[in-house]
C-alpha cells in the first residue's frame, strides 16, 4: 500500500514540475513565468520528497526529507520575491496584456524603496462604470 501511495504521489510530483517547465516556456513574462515556476515546481519537490519518505519508510530519512520540505516552504516564496524585485529594478517590459502595475510611480529607483505617494501611469478601466447602466443616486 505504501508503494502504491509513494508512487502516486511521485507521478504527481512529476506532473507539477512539468507544468513548472511548461509553465517558464509557455508564459508571456518574467513575473508570470516566476510566479508559476515558484509555485508549481515547490508542489511537484514537496510531493516527491513525500514519495521518499513512504519509499524507505526510515526515521531519519523521514527527518532529512521533512527539513528539505519546511526549508523548501520558507525560502521559495522569499527567494522568488527578491528575484521579482531585482527584475523590477532592472526594468524588464511587462507583458502588454498587464492590467495594472501597482509598483508604478510608487517606487523609488534611486532610493530602491517604496514611497507612500502613487502617481497613476494609466486609469484603470476596468473599475469604471459601463455606459448607459444605471447608477443610484445619493
Amino acid at each position: 500500500m505504501a508503494d502504491l501511495i509513494s508512487l502516486i504521489l511521485m507521478i504527481i510530483g512529476a506532473v507539477f514540475m512539468l507544468l513548472a517547465a511548461i509553465g517558464v516556456v509557455r508564459m508571456p513574462d518574467l513575473y508570470l513565468r516566476m510566479s508559476a515556476t515558484s509555485k508549481a515546481a515547490t508542489l511537484g519537490v514537496i510531493c516527491v520528497m513525500l514519495a521518499a519518505a513512504l519509499h524507505f519508510n526510515d526515521f531519519a530519512i523521514t527527518a532529512r526529507i521533512t527539513a528539505i520540505i519546511v526549508l523548501l516552504i520558507w525560502t521559495a516564496p522569499v527567494a522568488a520575491h527578491k528575484i521579482a524585485r531585482a527584475a523590477y529594478l532592472a526594468g524588464p517590459d511587462l507583458w502588454p496584456g498587464t492590467c495594472r502595475d501597482e509598483l508604478q510611480g510608487r517606487y523609488d529607483h534611486d532610493q530602491q524603496e517604496l514611497t507612500g505617494v502613487a502617481t497613476p501611469a494609466r486609469p484603470d478601466t476596468r473599475a469604471a462604470a459601463p455606459s448607459g447602466s444605471a447608477t443610484p443616486s445619493a
